[in-house]
């Protein structure tokens, strides 16, 4: 019988989904959608203390390529969000999620788009600093980018779009609740990193065999390192950001 060569991309999800667990990324719970399948990934969001998404409980998948990481992920909200840079149907646009082509209309350049060397964590705090940080010159949301330029601009004056997010969080409530889910309301619970047990004694027999062979520790290495630079993510058309991602 021959033998059957396992994808590297799923070997890849593996090591990350792996290191998610064991360094959990803080303000986010991961888990499969369903335990066989490595390329869809269930994303619970807790809303950061001291912003207007403190005490949400936002939903979201991820769904791998098979060419991960070559290609990137999509991002998308179960959630019903209203954000500048989120699409109605929930799409995240964000540059690090665009694929790596020169495509100058975007006002993109290529070292702002996706590359292999981005993973899951790099993705999951730019989400969440792109809920906190809005890019507006170039929104998916159009009213929900003027709404909140209102809001900003007022210092918080018009109210308009700081109500219809907390609307959106209190609505979240039930979700949290169901799930078994205390979602952390201050700095202190938001920042305890806690391992997140397997499921079952399968997943590490899957990771087993996924890494008897040709194991590298390359990979943790370059995680180390996007942490240690401290780059901020950059947003949906950046060209006027002056965040950049280390190569």
């Amino acid at each position: 019988m021959a033998h059957q060569t396992t994808p590297s991309s799923q070997k890849a999800l593996m090591m990350e989904l792996k290191s998610l667990q064991e360094q959990p990324v803080e303000g986010f719970r991961i888990t499969l959608v369903e335990e066989s399948d490595l390329y869809n990934w269930e994303v619970a969001i807790f809303g950061p203390p001291n912003t207007l998404y403190e005490g949400g409980y936002f939903k979201a998948h991820i769904k791998f390529p098979i060419d991960y990481p070559y290609s990137p992920p999509t991002f998308r909200f179960l959630t019903k969000m209203w954000h500048p840079n989120i699409y109605e149907n929930g799409d995240v646009c964000i540059s690090i999620l665009h694929p790596p082509v020169d495509d100058p209309q975007s006002g993109e350049l290529p070292s702002e788009r996706w590359n292999p060397t981005q993973n899951v964590r790099t993705i999951l705090l730019s989400v969440i600093s792109l809920l906190n940080e809005p890019n507006t010159f170039s929104p998916a949301n159009v009213d929900a980018s003027v709404m909140f330029r209102k809001w900003r601009d007022s210092k918080g004056k018009d109210k308009e779009y700081a109500e219809i997010i907390r609307k959106q969080v209190l609505s979240t409530a039930a979700e949290a609740e169901r799930d078994g889910v205390k979602v952390p309301t201050t700095l202190a619970e938001y920042c305890v990193q806690t391992r997140v047990p397997s499921q079952d004694s399968s997943s590490d027999l899957l990771y087993d065999d996924l890494y008897d062979d040709d194991m590298e520790e390359e990979d943790d290495d370059e995680d180390e390192s996007e942490m240690e630079s401290g780059g901020e993510p950059t947003h949906c058309y950046p060209k006027q950001d002056r965040i950049t991602y280390v190569e």
